[in-house]
């Protein structure tokens, strides 16, 4: 049931993605970039920049419930008497306040055995954080502390609005260069350009800039998690200085021990939000976070 979940709200997302964007593009005017005449470059920034840049902003927008709905996430109500959610709760907020953010995040909890935590939400003041089940019951006060530090770090440094601009302008090139680089090789491919002026074959056109654009998705994927690990080095600085660096550590060094026999694929929809991941092999240079034993040697050394 759970995976008819996740490809049911997928499909919703990107029906009002596209319904969305196809209205913007409407509403602006812009016309068919392929034209018999060739491109009209100005036409194809346009309908790159809207898509690429419109896409990766409403997921931003609606980050916040689609978490809430793809994870299962239960708000903790700030009455509640429950002691751990309340003990929960105030650590949150006053990490919150030691970071400086003006309106306290929502607080949730989701059930999995994976010991983990994600910050998500549109703004600093929109924002979620939310621990797993198998964070609460396997981690101490003092992890816990730092993975929380960790989530508020990301809140209070902007992250998720700083990736949601580094993933559209990645988007919005790989579309436009794609699309440029097939209608020169469309060109290259026919052999009657005096008699049809600068016009190719649609289907030509569509096919080679379906390949480009797998292919340089790829390359931008591991530009867009390069800097997500550089953003995991500044949560982990981040937390150590709301926690301590020794909470920090800690809640690092109790995430390795208990990375083993967890299913690195589960809720993989949601991986790069979270504290940590498992990269291997050729797979690191994807990975949104970096190893655990690299982040643990920098907060060690000071670097961090």
């Amino acid at each position: 049931m759970a995976w008819f979940k996740r490809i049911f709200l997928f499909l919703l997302l990107n029906t009002v993605v596209v319904l969305t964007i196809s209205l913007v593009l409407n509403l602006l005017g812009v016309r068919p970039y392929l034209t018999r005449y060739g491109l009209d470059y100005e036409q194809l920034l346009a309908f790159c920049l809207v898509w690429g840049m419109g896409g990766a902003f409403i997921s931003l927008l609606l980050s916040r419930i689609m978490a809430k709905w793809m994870m299962g996430v239960r708000l903790i109500d700030p009455q509640t008497r429950d002691g751990d959610q309340q003990e929960l709760l105030q650590t949150v907020y006053q990490l919150s306040r030691a970071a400086g953010l003006s309106t306290m995040p929502e607080v949730g909890v989701y059930d999995s055995d994976d010991v983990n935590a994600f910050a998500t939400g549109p703004t600093r003041n929109r924002s979620l954080v939310a621990v797993s089940s198998g964070l609460l019951f396997r981690m101490d006060r003092e992890a816990r502390n730092g993975v929380l530090a960790h989530e508020i770090s990301h809140i209070g440094n902007g992250d998720m609005v700083t990736m949601t601009l580094i993933q559209g302008v990645v988007n919005a090139f790989v579309m436009f260069l794609s699309r440029v680089i097939a209608f020169a090789l469309a060109q290259a491919l026919r052999g009657d350009r005096e008699e049809r002026g600068n016009s190719v074959n649609p289907m030509v056109f569509s096919l080679v800039t379906f390949v480009l654009e797998m292919l340089f998705m790829i390359l931008g994927s591991m530009v867009v998690a390069s800097f997500s690990r550089w953003r995991e080095y500044r949560a982990d600085a981040g937390g150590a200085r709301l926690a301590g660096r020794s909470s920090m550590i800690h809640a690092l060094e109790t995430l390795q021990r208990t990375l083993e026999g967890v299913d690195p694929q589960e809720q993989a929809s949601v991986a790069a939000l979270k504290i940590s991941s498992r990269p291997r092999g050729v797979f690191a240079l994807f990975s949104t976070h970096p190893p655990l034993e690299d982040r643990i040697a920098r907060l060690r050394s000071g670097a961090a």
